[in-house]
């Protein structure tokens, strides 16, 4: 009977040499070595993007280490559950004197009492939890659950462990791919090893040629093939027609150049930190409030991330693109600036110095200063410069 597995699971590693990526955490000197030598397994939570090895790395601890392994997803785990699960370990435990390990997938999705059920259990040792998350575990993860677990972070899978993988499943599926076909391949899985042998389990699965081609991948994952390197030009050249047309208040323009990066797979922090400077650097003044929507939207972009954030960025690219713009503030600091450079560290007025002894109330440190004049406070071989000229 053939194996009705998805390819992804079919090729799961069954040893940590089999692991591809996260060298840091399962190479030689990696804390999941270390661990595994020392016999001592804690509480855990693996925060990483999708397709990482996540749910990979759970599976191998409780395997290597003989322990129950339980699975569930925060999606659709009740209370209840929690509770049967928790009270399984238990009398398993005491009648055989075997561990589990409890993982629980998105758990950033777990409310405050879903997580603060778990909380006695992790603490006794009755259960082994391993928590995965997408999201920043300090945000998602409550504070005493999180101080009971070590938190290990998983990197997206480079272009070289996505290649070894892609090799694996190409093997596995009998099939060879054209140079077009595996680079488009490679980047539009964006680090996530899932995605990727998905997407080559699928056209595998429609095509009947030995060979895949750009355009049997392009049919699987159901996109085209933009013209957009992410680390090449096209990526500055994108970048920068968005923020020139935001600056030009082109909003049509500017969402089109974001849409262009969001479909290319570009990372949503990336374009959310560019408009967070945008905010001071061409709006600034004209409009101070535009820096906390840029703020909003990247912390939205951090704790939602795709597909929904592209909205929250489409949001504010809105906003900044029909906001006043003024750079009084970021030409006014960078002038301040070259005169720093230009002299160096030029004595500062006694009268506006700290006079914390009374030795510097001697020196007259602090001496006749006033609140709220309009006195030029700078050193005096700059008095009266000024570097902030306001608009309007």
């Amino acid at each position: 009977m053939a194996d009705s597995r998805p390819l992804a699971d079919i090729l799961r590693p069954q040893t940590l040499d089999d692991v591809i990526g996260q060298e840091h955490l399962v190479g030689l000197h990696g804390i999941i070595r270390k661990f595994l030598t020392s016999g001592f397994l804690p509480s855990m939570v693996f925060w990483g993007p999708p397709g990482s090895g996540k749910t990979t790395l759970a599976y191998l601890l409780a395997t290597l280490t003989k322990a129950e392994f339980i699975a569930k997803s925060a999606v659709n785990t009740t209370l209840s559950e929690l509770r049967n699960i928790v009270a399984d370990a238990e009398k398993r435990l005491d009648t055989t004197g075997k561990r589990t390990v409890f993982f629980i997938d998105e758990i950033h999705r777990f409310n405050k009492a879903q997580q603060d059920s778990l909380l006695p259990h992790v603490e006794k040792g009755t259960i082994i939890f391993i928590g995965a998350t997408t999201e920043n575990p300090s945000f998602e993860v409550i504070s005493a659950l999180l101080s009971r677990c070590r938190v290990l972070v998983l990197k997206p899978l480079d272009t070289s462990a996505l290649t070894k993988i892609l090799d694996r499943g190409l093997k596995f599926v009998k099939k060879t791919i054209d140079d077009k076909g595996r680079k488009f391949l490679l980047e539009i899985a964006n680090g996530d090893a899932r995605a990727l042998l998905t997407t080559l389990e699928i056209a595998a699965s429609i095509v009947k040629s030995k060979q895949l081609t750009i355009k049997h991948i392009e049919e699987a994952a159901q996109r085209k093939m933009l013209q957009y390197d992410r680390v090449g030009e096209e990526h500055y050249n994108t970048i920068s027609a968005f923020i020139k047309s935001m600056r030009s208040s082109d909003i049509d323009a500017a969402l089109y150049y974001l849409a262009r990066m969001v479909d290319a797979g570009e990372d949503a922090l990336f374009i959310a930190r560019r408009m967070v400077i945008f905010a001071s650097e061409d709006i600034g003044m004209a409009q101070p409030t535009a820096l906390v929507v840029a703020n909003a939207v990247f912390d939205a972009c951090h704790k939602i991330g795709y597909p929904e954030c592209q909205e929250n960025l489409a949001h504010g690219v809105a906003y900044l693109c029909l906001a006043k713009k003024d750079r009084s503030a970021y030409d006014a600091y960078f002038a301040a600036l070259a005169d720093v450079k230009k002299y160096g560290n030029l004595p500062i007025p006694l009268k506006i110095r700290n006079a914390p002894t009374q030795l510097m109330k001697d020196l007259d440190y602090g001496k006749g200063y006033q609140a709220y004049t309009n006195e030029s406070y700078l050193p005096d071989k700059l008095k009266g410069k000024k570097y902030y000229n306001k608009k309007g």
